[in-house]
């Protein structure tokens, strides 16, 4: 079973940057796509972001041109860049497999406020 540990999250002005990250174990993370996903209060879970074991990448519109998202396999670790954050980007981010498995982690709080 894979777990994952995300990190990075916190409280960010409109306009600021924040960079997440994500920690998996397991030995087939190097061939998983990986992707972000957040979810807001009273909002269904969203998947902003995935890249493949070769480095491509999609994302939502939402938030195209503001966040990348990258991995360094050799740590196991994904991660999401995230620039010019906006109050609609309020949310819970968590990271997992696309199309995820039933595994989750604690995820990572992400608030953008003035």
């Amino acid at each position: 079973q894979v777990q994952l540990v995300e990190s990075g999250g916190g409280l960010v002005q409109p306009g600021g940057s924040l960079r997440l990250s994500c920690a998996a174990s397991g030995s087939i993370f190097s061939i998983s796509t990986m992707g972000w996903y957040r979810q807001a209060p009273g909002e269904q879970r969203e998947r902003v972001a995935y890249i493949t074991p070769g480095g491509s990448t999609n994302y939502a519109d939402s938030v195209k041109g503001r966040f990348t998202i990258s991995r360094d396999n050799a740590k196991n670790t994904v991660y999401l860049q995230m620039n010019s954050l906006k109050p609609e980007d309020t949310a819970v981010y968590n990271c997992n497999r696309a199309p995820p498995s039933r595994s989750w982690g604690q995820g990572t709080q992400v608030t953008v406020s003035s």
